[in-house]
């Protein structure tokens, strides 16, 4: 078993499983949604950075531990209208707020959350997902989110796995 660091080159969530490509080449190395459950997540972004311990087997290199998630580069997409005046310090700066999915449609690029406490729905955006790390999200999955007042109500604009909120 070696560490590997890459990138995501797929995950579908659905199948429950993708492929990373090592940043020193070589085969695509199965991830199992299982062993991205063992981190904490349910889904990862496509292009994410990725630290993971592989195992190889007769069927290939496999993914048996993920280490780190980076969230992919932002590149040229378009920063969503409702938070694209606010710095990253500033979106750093809003507190985790523990949460819960309602429901997501990764096809329709949204859906909502409810904080705890709080009667409220939160907007989620796929875009604030991928520049969080994530893919996609399932009915009653525990998020931390930082939420901002936006234009068209309260919004969410990072989502982590409660997993990982809770050692930052």
């Amino acid at each position: 078993m070696n560490r590997v660091k890459g990138h995501v080159k797929w995950f579908d969530p659905a199948k429950g499983y993708g492929f990373v490509i090592a940043d020193s080449g070589g085969e695509d190395i199965l991830l199992h949604v299982n062993v991205l459950r063992n981190f904490g997540q349910s889904s990862v972004a496509d292009g994410a950075g990725i630290e993971i311990v592989v195992n190889r087997t007769e069927r290939g290199a496999q993914a048996v531990e993920v280490l780190t998630i980076d969230p992919p580069e932002r590149g040229d997409t378009a920063a969503l209208a409702d938070f694209a005046e606010l710095e990253p310090a500033q979106i750093e700066a809003a507190p985790l707020e523990p949460a819960r999915v309602k429901w997501f449609d990764k096809g329709k690029g949204f859906g909502f959350a409810n904080v705890f406490g709080r009667d409220e729905d939160v907007f989620l955006h796929i875009e604030v997902l991928r520049l969080s790390g994530l893919a996609d999200l399932q009915p009653g999955e525990a998020l931390a989110i930082r939420v901002i007042d936006g234009k068209r109500g309260r919004m969410a604009v990072q989502v982590l796995p409660w997993e990982a909120a809770q050692t930052s």
